[in-house]
């Protein structure tokens, strides 16, 4: 692993950071998880606490629901924070909202780090490794190997597949990625994506693997709000053990 200071003489740029965070919340019983409470403070809040931490992070853009907008600006208002520079109404697409981030972001960032809103359990180590790992392809993305046997279905329910376990992984965010090439990949193909990976895949580049972390869920349940809550407790305790 490289130094931050060493990292940040091989990104030769500035870094710019686009927190997602503008959509429906459809499985979480009519609670807006963007904004649910945990430990007392809106989920959103913890992903930019990471990334503010950063020392690589240059710039941040977080993309709201038009209905969350104004809570939002009140909430980085009332943060602190000094590197989210922009709050921006998202589209209605999860790609329509990372390129209002992108269009957002000042035009001398280079680099760019695309993260879910709704995973509060990032952390600074991961969003270094994603930087270290982009400088090989240009393209990167947080994955964890998958532990349990995946089944491939058919709409019948039939078993089509079971593919080698040891070749699958859970993609996650931050995906970091010139920010060039991002904008490319995504002029040359409108189609649905499930993440950005898959727009710069499509492209025909080759997106390098980097090890994210199981606890960097994504809260789309009320269970896992419950879980986020749990893992930021115990690492709350234990960054106050240290301190002791």
């Amino acid at each position: 692993m490289l130094s931050n200071t060493e990292l940040a003489k091989r990104l030769a740029g500035r870094v710019g950071a686009v927190v997602v965070a503008a959509g429906g919340s459809q499985r979480m019983g009519g609670v807006d998880k963007v904004f649910a409470p945990l430990l007392g403070r809106p989920l959103v809040a913890y992903s930019l606490d990471a990334l503010e931490a950063c020392s690589l992070v240059d710039e941040i853009a977080l993309i709201l629901s038009a209905s969350n907008l104004e809570q939002g600006r009140g909430l980085v208002r009332d943060s602190g924070w000094r590197k989210v520079h922009h709050v921006c109404q998202g589209g209605a697409r999860r790609q329509d909202s990372v390129r209002c981030g992108l269009a957002a972001l000042s035009p001398d960032v280079r680099w760019v780090l695309i993260h879910d809103g709704a995973r509060p359990c990032v952390t600074t180590d991961i969003v270094e490794r994603g930087l270290e790992a982009a400088l090989e392809t240009d393209a990167a993305v947080a994955a964890v190997p998958v532990a349990d046997t995946i089944k491939v279905v058919g709409p019948d329910g039939h078993v089509r597949q079971t593919p080698p376990r040891a070749e699958l992984h859970a993609a996650q965010t931050p995906q970091v990625f010139l920010r060039d090439l991002l904008l490319r990949a995504y002029q040359a193909s409108d189609a649905d994506a499930t993440d950005d990976a898959a727009v710069v895949e499509r492209f025909g580049h080759r997106v390098r693997v980097f090890l994210g972390s199981p606890a960097n869920l994504k809260v789309t349940t009320p269970d896992d709000l419950t879980l986020a809550e749990a893992l930021l407790r115990s690492r709350q305790r234990s960054t106050s053990d240290q301190h002791l």
